[in-house]
Formats: structure tokens, sequence, C-alpha cells
């Protein structure tokens, strides 16, 4: 049982009203009630903020697209310094590196129905926030959780400068509003110096414990990878960190894995559970008879497409240039690979892409893992047919767009892809691509955002608009507010110990309607925090700081 640390809001506020009168003073009586010097009623506590979005995932979709369509407050006309600017800071126990969540109209007892914010952080524990009260620094939260057991704590940084000090819940996780929980992978270590893993699934009311959970994680495979013992890899929790976010698709939760920096013996792991019982389903290791080959995407997470099939990159690492007849790495080292994986169990690669000198870029540490996925909805090209199309970049500041239904695998002579385009991005992608309106966004290393159409089925090959300023490592993971397809505002965040908030006209990048550093003083100012991406709901803009979650909206 997790140790819990209730702190439901009393909602009742006291009122003590004492009635003084004087009608030599006043003039008159000030009785209006008929009860003089008495307690009037309560008042009833504040109904929530008519919202019908629910961010329950990474990046809005399993899609990726970092798009929230359903943003009715925030214009091009009104996000600006005058109008809109830092609400306050809900203040937590450890940096919030997961993107927070958020929930509509839920109805918790003794409370009433709120707008809930759900915030992870560093330090294992889980927080539910009123969205809708966010000034000032000293808010309350309705209820907090710790994910660790007793006598445990977070874990060390294990010697890595990645996740640091601790880590407790780095990954973004996820909702499913059908069965009332909040799925989380949580990492803690006793005071005999073992590590853990777990998957527990909190209840969205209360954070108490659900299914029986919370699971421990443990997996082994055939093989004689890094770490192996006999012809069996075995998973060691010491030696993982699971860094992108949470996939749920149907009524499974997807689970993928990076090393601590790259450090120890490790190799390729992604697990799958079932979300009604917390049972393990299947296990899938990417590079069982080779070594590295973490799953990390800077804290993005995999994306899936409607058929079921499970998209992500993977980072340096063996890959087995000999091939077999189907095309698929022999050994079953897909180190390095923009992979498809079959998400009914057991799991299963079924394609995959990397790069004709892809053995020579794990060599260097040029992996295309530091970039997540981006699958784009639909789109039709020159001919008339419909493309199932997939991007992603890493380390080599090369734009990869890939056919869904034929990813190109690999060839030493040259890359079978569906499209390419190089010279465009300033430096390598530690973070991701988003997709709004028919145009793809990209914020790479030391270089502006940049938008790239979509024309007749193919990205531009040069970008349409960009914004004036250059984001420094590790460049920017774009999100996008609009109302359908009217008022786009692509937000990003600057990362420096004082970081910046910037939004821009979706459909012209060098119109920069605010920043947070244009308001005079510190009103708007907040700390940065390596990777995090804004999270933009109901009027307000959510983004994780050092210690908070730092909250903007219209003043």
């Amino acid at each position: 049982m997790y140790r819990r640390f209730c702190c439901v809001r009393l909602c009742s506020l006291f009122i003590a009203i004492i009635a003084v009168v004087s009608t030599a003073a006043c003039g008159g009586s000030s009785s209006s009630s008929g009860t003089q010097g008495g307690g009037g009623t309560p008042p009833p506590p504040p109904t929530p903020s008519p919202s019908s979005i629910d961010v329950t995932t990474y990046h809005y979709d399993n899609l990726r697209t970092g798009q929230n369509l359903k943003e009715t407050a925030l214009t091009t006309a009104n996000v600006n310094q005058a109008k809109f600017g830092k609400l306050g800071e809900l203040m937590v126990d450890g940096k919030v590196d997961a993107q927070p969540l958020y929930l509509s109209n839920v109805s918790i007892p003794s409370v009433g129905t709120k707008n809930i914010l759900y915030v992870a952080t560093e330090h294992g524990s889980v927080f539910a926030f009123d969205a809708d009260n966010v000034s000032g620094t000293s808010v309350k939260p309705l209820w907090q959780i710790s994910t660790q057991l007793a006598g445990e704590g977070p874990s060390d940084d294990r010697g890595c400068s990645q996740v640091t000090p601790e880590i407790g819940v780095t990954s973004t996780p996820v909702i499913d509003r059908t069965r009332g929980a909040i799925y989380v992978i949580a990492v803690s270590k006793d005071g005999g110096g073992n590590y853990f893993h777990r998957l527990p699934a909190l209840d969205l009311t209360a954070g108490k414990e659900l299914f029986g959970g919370p699971t421990t994680i443990a997996a082994s495979v055939p093989g004689n990878g890094a770490g192996s013992t006999g012809g069996t890899v075995t998973f060691d929790p010491s030696e993982y960190n699971e860094r992108p976010g949470l996939l749920e698709l149907n009524g499974t939760i997807y689970t993928t894995w990076g090393s601590h920096c790259d450090a120890g013996p490790y190799t390729s792991w992604m697990m799958s559970f079932s979300a009604d019982t917390l049972k393990q389903t299947s296990v899938l290791n990417l590079v069982p008879n080779g070594s590295d080959g973490g799953i990390w995407m800077s804290g993005t997470a995999p994306a899936a497409d409607a058929a079921g099939n499970i998209y992500f990159l993977i980072g340096n690492g063996t890959f087995d240039t000999t091939l077999n007849s189907s095309g698929l790495p022999s050994q079953g080292d897909c180190g390095n690979c923009y992979v498809k994986v079959s998400s009914t169990a057991p799991l299963k690669l079924i394609d995959y892409f990397t790069p004709l000198n892809t053995v020579d870029e794990s060599n260097a540490d040029e992996d295309l893992g530091s970039g997540g996925p981006l699958l784009l909805p639909d789109v039709t090209d020159a001919s008339g047919k419909t493309r199932h199309l997939a991007v992603g970049s890493g380390k080599d500041a090369i734009i990869y767009v890939l056919d869904r239904d034929n990813m190109g695998k690999f060839s030493a002579t040259q890359n079978n892809i569906y499209q390419q385009i190089s010279g465009q991005l300033a430096s390598g992608e530690f973070a991701k691509p988003s997709y709004f309106n028919g145009t793809v966004y990209y914020g790479a290393v030391s270089d502006s955002i940049k938008a790239f159409p979509i024309v007749s089925g193919k990205l531009a090959t040069t970008p349409s608009s960009t914004t004036s300023i250059q984001f420094g490592y590790p460049g920017t993971t774009p999100a996008i507010s609009a109302n359908g397809t009217s008022n786009g505002i692509v937000w990003a965040v600057d990362n420096a110990a004082t970081a910046v908030l910037h939004a821009y006209d979706a459909a012209n990048l060098s119109n920069e309607l605010y920043n947070s550093n244009q308001a005079s003083g510190s009103r708007d100012q907040f700390a940065g925090n390596k990777f995090i991406t804004p999270m933009i709901a109901n009027g307000k803009v959510f983004v994780g700081t050092p210690n908070s979650v730092a909250v903007f909206g219209l003043l």
C-alpha cells in the first residue's frame, strides 16, 4: 500500500460577520438579513470553467500531433503581453519532467465537479489540482500520493546527468477515463540499494490504488546480448528508466525503456500490460543479441495508428546488416531504427527503417533515437493516392518521411524511403515535430522553429516561415492550440535557467504574439526544465518546471 498524503481541499468558506450598528455615524440600519452579528450561509463551491477537452496522453493523441483543436479562449488577438501572462505556479515536490494531463468535469466526492490537472514528479509523487484555482504559489492539491513503498525513496540519478538529481516518475502517464485510472511508471530505491520499477493505476478522484496494483516490472527474453547469462537477457531495473511517455491502445498499456546515459550493459526493451489487471501481456527486446538500443526519444512518446501499429525511434545500438528473407535483421537486433511494431501479443517487429550508414551513426553516437515520432493524418499524393506517413529525425539533422505501409528497411547503398530532406535543420533533433492544418513544425537544436507545409502529399523542402530566434539545446517541441483550423498558435519553451514561453501565429511564424520576457519585471518568469513541452487546455498553458507547474492564461 502506498503512503498517501491526503490533501483534499476544503471548499467551504467560514465567514464571521461582526455588525457594528451606529445610526449616528451611518445614518441608518446595518442589518440586511434580519440577523445581526450572525454568520451567513457559506457560498457554494465555485463551478469549473466550461471545458470540453480531455488531455489524457502525451501531445494530445496517439498520432502525437501536438495539436489541441478545441481551444476557444486563447486567440491570436488576445495572446499578448497586455492581456496574457503567468497566473501562478502550482508547487510540487520535485522536477516535472512528465507533461501534465487534464480532465474536464470530474466529480469528486465532498468537493464537487472540477476540471483537474494531473502532475507527476521526479520525487515519485502524483498530484491532482483544481485546474481553475491556479493563482499565486500556495494552492493546495485536491490529492497527492507517493508511488514508493515503505522504506523506499526516489532512485538516484545513476551517475547520469540527463535525469538528475533524483528519479521518480519521468515519463508522461496516460489516463483512461472509462476505467477511472491514471497509469504511471515509477522508479524507487530501498535502503539496501535495490531498484524497482512499478506500474500503478491510480483512481482519478482520490489517488487510491486500483486493479490490485502496483505491478513490479520484470522481464527476460532469449538472447546473448549485453548483460545476458546462459542465453537469457534479463531486465535489470538499475540500468533503465522509462523515459518515453506511456501509450494506451485497446486496453493495453505500452512501455519503452531507455538507459542512464550510455552506461552499463543494456539492450532495447518494450513491454505491454493489461489496463484492467496490470499484468504483463508481452515483452519484446529489439537488440536481444547485441548491445545498447535504448529507447528514450528526449522524453516524447511512442505513436500508434488506427490499425493498431506502434511506432518509435531507437537509439544507437547493434544493427544486423545481414537480413533475413523478410528484410528484417537476422539476429533481431534493430538498434538505430525507426520501428513499426504490431500491438497484438506477442509484440513483434513488422517493419522498420534505418539509414544506409547506420553502423557508422551508432558508432559515433549519432542516433535516430534522440527524436520522437509524428504520424501524419492521411494525405493525398500528386497521383491521388492516399498515403499513411510518419516523420522523424535524430542527431543527423535529416528529416525522414516514411511510408508507414512500406518503411524502407535497410540498404547499404541507398535509403529506400518516401522522402528525405537534408540541410534544413541547423543541428540535431532532441525533440519531436508537430502537426497542424497541413503543416509540420520542427524545433531542432540551435535552430528556429520551421514550418514545412505538406504539398501534394510531401513535405515542402524549404520552410514557409520561421521564427526570428533560435532555440538552444535541446531545441524545442512545439505544441499547437486552435479552434478547429482558426486561431492557430504555436507554443514553445526556450529552455534556460530562466526559461521563456513563446507564442507564434501558426500561419506565419515570423509573427510572435507573446513571450514571457515581454512583461516588465518578473511577472511572467519561470525556471527552465529540459525537454518539457507546454500543454494547452481550456484557456491555460501549463509548463513543468524544476519544482512546479507554471500556469499562463488571460489576465
